[in-house]
């Protein structure tokens, strides 16, 4: 079972921000909610703040961070400020 601590958190190079564009849009209001990763995903904020946890550890991401969840990961997602992130699965 993967954790938060398996997150990567990283500024994007300009070549992993530009085929992030290609991506589609998501959007959250400021929410909590519980989320299980059944496959591996890779997103850039674009606007927001969010803390994941996993009841042990958390990770915090916000604006420009491409952020990569492990497949396997059961978290708990707090949306402090709206998000709109590129995502991509697989």
């Amino acid at each position: 079972m993967s954790t938060v601590k398996d997150i990567i958190v990283k500024k994007p190079s300009d070549e992993e921000a530009e085929t992030c564009k290609n991506w589609p849009i998501w959007n959250c209001e400021p929410s909590t909610f519980n989320w299980e990763y059944t496959e591996k995903e890779t997103c850039l904020l674009l606007e927001g703040k969010v803390t994941v946890s996993d009841g042990t550890d958390s990770v915090n991401f916000g604006p420009g961070d491409l952020v990569i969840f492990p497949k396997d990961l059961e978290c708990t997602w707090h949306v402090s400020e709206a998000v709109s992130k590129h995502y991509n699965f697989g």
